[in-house]
């Protein structure tokens, strides 16, 4: 049996969200349906203010949908108190962004370690998961610095390792190579490849990079509210 045949991770059935612009009112989502396996690598592409963004959030339970259900490791995200929910996200879900968020004054170890601390981890304990992750995305030397002294790959690589520090079943990514050049945009995909294998751990991405959304296993295009699968 191989991994696929096993409960998704993340099952998203009849999503749908509108939004008031003025006197307006824009259906973002039209009933979308997605199913995340474990150690599967999605991307989602779609022009800018496609709702992309919006799906990912809705996924993720930091937005509520209109109407249908988001089924997280087998647990209705939407139908949890939000203490529930923050729980769930911590355990099974990461988070990266396009821009990397990290907390400035904080290192780069304190920064990876803080979703573990906020998890009920010990500090020793904490710290020593934070370093193995960093040591994976290739920035041991560097977990005393602060955001200011990394650059913007660094910078996108220790927020990779802050998603990935809790070891979550899938990891909600927005344009997570945006902000950079394309040399370290590559960089930063191929590391997102690799922890992929080394941890099995799925990724969902919404990108415009058709390059990268060409070298994921499935591949979905969200136009005019309604997601379809890739052939």
């Amino acid at each position: 049996m191989n991994s696929f045949d096993i409960e998704p991770i993340l099952v998203a059935r009849g999503i749908r969200k509108t939004f008031q612009d003025g006197k307006k009112y824009v259906e973002v989502l039209k009933g979308v349906d997605i199913t995340i396996n474990q150690g599967e690598m999605v991307a989602v592409v779609g022009s800018s203010g496609s709702g992309k963004s919006t799906l990912l959030h809705i996924l993720g339970g930091l937005d509520s949908p209109d109407e249908g259900e988001v089924i997280v490791a087998g647990q209705n995200i939407h139908k949890l108190s939000i203490k529930k929910q923050g729980e769930l996200r911590n355990k099974k879900l990461g988070f990266v962004y396009q821009f990397h968020h990290l907390l400035a004054e904080f290192s780069a170890l304190e920064n990876v370690s803080i979703p573990l601390i906020i998890g009920g981890m010990s500090e020793k304990k904490s710290r020593e998961r934070a370093e193995e992750i960093i040591r994976k995305v290739g920035l041991l030397d560097r977990k005393t610095h602060t955001p200011s002294e990394l650059s913007g790959g660094e910078r996108q690589r220790i927020a990779i390792a802050r998603a990935m520090v809790t070891r979550p079943a899938c990891i909600l990514a927005d344009e997570p190579t945006g902000n950079l050049d394309v040399k370290t945009a590559q960089s930063v995909n191929q590391l997102m490849f690799d922890l992929n294998r080394d941890e099995a751990t799925s990724f969902l991405i919404v990108s415009h990079d058709l390059q990268l959304a060409a070298s994921m296993q499935t591949r979905y295009e969200l136009i005019n509210g309604v997601l379809t699968k890739a052939k």
